[in-house]
């Protein structure tokens, strides 16, 4: 009695997303008909998209990336928030379980703000964080998910394929020489690829030195990238599409020094779509890995891709 009153009860769950990633989970385990509330910015699948929103940005994101850059900074340093919570959708959603994350302010709404409205809903929800660092902390927010909606064995069913990935992209991509690769994270300031970005680029055969293992994507100076030399420079902007990536690139071919990279010469640049792919700890994170896979290990025949220019291309010189 005990335990169908347990599953009952998880398929009863009405759960809310505020992180894309975690809607892109949800819809991976079959959770999708229990989703009553998803953010703005929650774009996948498409169905996620006729979900109720429950946030909204402050910012305008017609604008380069310099501009948002100093919008963002301009809100942290006043303390005004980025992302409103609409509390009355909240409300309607009567969610009894959020998922959210504590890592960054610039990419949600504020854990604290999350816990503020909560304490006011007639029914009290259990937030749950899910802050990843690392490509295991992914897979293990996956198997959070999971366990919490009732859906354990799904979970590690998908956990398990998306190993079967990430070690045949790392099997196929081993080489004797490790060319050196820049992963931009941002145009404009140049930022670095944090996170998980240096695992990725490990796994798909490159090294970035600026890519910090686990640790917070940061600013480089433009001469450092300069000085270093990139093989390969892929440029996959935090929340962009590939064809935006590519307008904004078009500013770096004025640095100094741009046309003596070796990755220029040699025309080894690319954008990506980092909105998609590498921004979000999902399960299509693996995808991005297979995407840088596929961009250092052109040559390998062996190496099949289904990807198109929708999700990275080349740079025109």
């Amino acid at each position: 009695m005990i335990a169908a009153e347990v599953v009952r009860s998880s398929h009863n769950l009405r759960i809310c997303s505020f992180l894309p990633s975690a809607t892109e989970t949800i819809y991976a385990l079959g959770l999708e008909d229990q989703l009553y509330g998803v953010t703005h910015e929650c774009d996948y699948p498409p169905q996620a998209k006729e979900k109720p929103r429950l946030t909204s940005s402050a910012l305008a994101f017609s604008q380069d990336s310099k501009e948002i850059d100093e919008k963002v900074r301009n809100a942290l340093e006043k303390r005004e928030p980025i992302y409103s919570l609409d509390f009355d959708a909240l409300s309607k959603a009567a969610p009894d379980i959020i998922f959210t994350q504590e890592l960054c302010e610039v990419c949600a709404v504020s854990f604290g703000e999350i816990h503020r409205a909560v304490s006011k809903l007639r029914k009290q929800a259990e937030v749950i964080s899910l802050d990843t660092f690392t490509l295991q902390d992914i897979l293990d927010s996956i198997l959070l998910v999971g366990s919490k909606c009732g859906r354990t064995e799904e979970a590690k069913e998908l956990v398990n394929s998306l190993n079967s990935r990430i070690e045949k992209a790392s099997l196929l991509s081993r080489k004797d020489r490790v060319p050196r690769i820049f992963f931009m994270e941002w145009i404009d300031p140049i930022m670095t690829g944090g996170h998980w970005m240096s695992e990725l680029i490990r796994r798909a055969g490159g090294d970035d030195p600026f890519a910090l293992h686990g640790k917070n994507s940061r600013r480089v100076d433009w001469m450092e990238v300069r000085q270093y030399g990139p093989e390969y420079l892929i440029i996959a902007p935090c929340g962009f599409t590939v064809d935006r990536a590519a307008r904004e690139a078009e500013t770096l071919k004025n640095l100094d020094g741009w046309q003596d990279l070796p990755a220029v010469r040699n025309q080894k640049v690319f954008v990506a779509d980092g909105n998609a792919y590498f921004s979000r700890p999902g399960p299509r994170i693996v995808d991005g890995l297979e995407i840088l896979a596929t961009i250092l290990n052109s040559e390998n025949k062996n190496y099949q891709h289904k990807f198109g220019s929708a999700d990275y291309k080349r740079l025109a010189n």
